[in-house]
């Protein structure tokens, strides 16, 4: 038995419209913003990256956990926007929260999905008894071109999971895991480059909607569960569109989707976005309640997990401050100061 043990959450306090982009580059804002179905996004400040976001949302994690930074015995951090090509973000993430030197840890990239492979890797060491507590990280400050379609959905966020094998602390367990993989090619960034490249409408079929839909049904077939035994469900947010047809698709209701749905307001943050949903729901469920969730990378691929919430979420959600409410806390800049926050200039 494994599951998570608590959870926590980052989320800039910049903001940018998205009609401020839209009227730089003489387009047409509402235009977008109904394609897309946002309208700003969270936007990291010129000090923050990854990491400095990645350790804001673990020690919130590791508060609500009521254990010490000492006893975690794995740490993974999922990213696209690691600081360093070539030194561990995992690391420096550990060393600043006082994990000390007994822990695993690995980076960990595979787009969007690269913190859920993390979480499934330490469920295994969880179910194999190896470790009794692992901090999984998905952290991006997330990078689009100026003048892309990206740049009106890339965002920055970071969430934080301890996962735990001890029954008396879980707040939703996790009762069966699936994942879909191929080579698809929709979104990529060769070494060297500063921006991320992408083949457009590709990104919709065969990528997303392919991928997130063999995960789901996967975890449909292994669980005999059908969409109407949940009370939630979850999937990667790239904008405001993909989610609402995905789960329209799979047979799932707006009312079941509706919770999780922030890439409304603070856009699609990479590797936290399906995660930061997942905080969502966390923030609002009742024990006994199950969640349907499948995380999206491209290149591509999808991670799918069933949560059985706890009794155990109550008390933890006692001490939280939701992530909606943590949403409103913002400052609107301008094009030019996003520029520099983004260091693009």
């Amino acid at each position: 038995m494994s599951g998570i043990v608590s959870y926590g959450t980052y989320i800039p306090k910049y903001r940018l419209r998205l009609s401020s982009i839209a009227q730089m580059w003489g387009k047409d804002s509402d235009e977008i913003e109904a394609g897309l179905r946002m309208v700003e996004k969270a936007v990291s400040g010129f000090d923050e990256d990854a990491v400095t976001m990645g350790i804001e949302a673990g020690k919130k994690a590791i508060e609500l956990a009521e254990i010490k930074s000492g006893e975690l015995e794995s740490v993974y951090f999922g990213s696209e926007s690691h600081p360093y090509a070539v030194k561990p973000s995992s690391t420096s993430v550990a060393q600043y929260l006082g994990v000390g030197n007994n822990y695993f840890a690995a980076d960990l990239e595979f787009a969007c999905k690269a913190a859920t492979a993390g979480m499934q890797v330490s469920s295994a060491l969880l179910n194999s008894k190896v470790i009794k507590y692992g901090l999984v990280i998905g952290s991006d400050a997330a990078q689009g071109k100026p003048h892309d379609a990206l740049e009106y959905t890339a965002a920055s966020a970071a969430c934080a999971y301890i996962l735990g094998n001890n029954k008396n602390e879980i707040i939703a367990e996790i009762l069966e895991m699936s994942s879909f993989s191929s080579d698809t090619p929709d979104f990529w960034r060769r070494d060297g480059a500063r921006y991320p490249s992408h083949f457009g409408r590709f990104t919709g079929e065969p990528a997303y909607f392919t991928h997130v839909m063999g995960a789901a049904k996967n975890l449909f077939a292994k669980s005999k569960l059908k969409p109407s035994d949940f009370d939630f469900c979850v999937f990667h947010m790239p904008n405001g569109k993909f989610p609402r047809v995905v789960g329209k698709k799979l047979g799932f209701t707006s009312e079941q989707l509706a919770p999780s749905l922030i890439v409304d307001k603070i856009g699609n943050p990479y590797s936290a976005s399906s995660l930061m949903g997942l905080a969502c729901v966390l923030d609002v469920a009742k024990p006994k309640q199950k969640i349907f969730f499948v995380s999206y990378g491209s290149g591509a691929g999808s991670d799918g997990f069933i949560f059985e919430t706890t009794e155990k979420l109550l008390k933890r959600q006692k001490k939280i401050i939701p992530v909606l409410e943590q949403i409103e806390d913002k400052i609107y800049i301008s094009y030019p100061e996003y520029l520099k926050h983004t260091h693009a200039i």
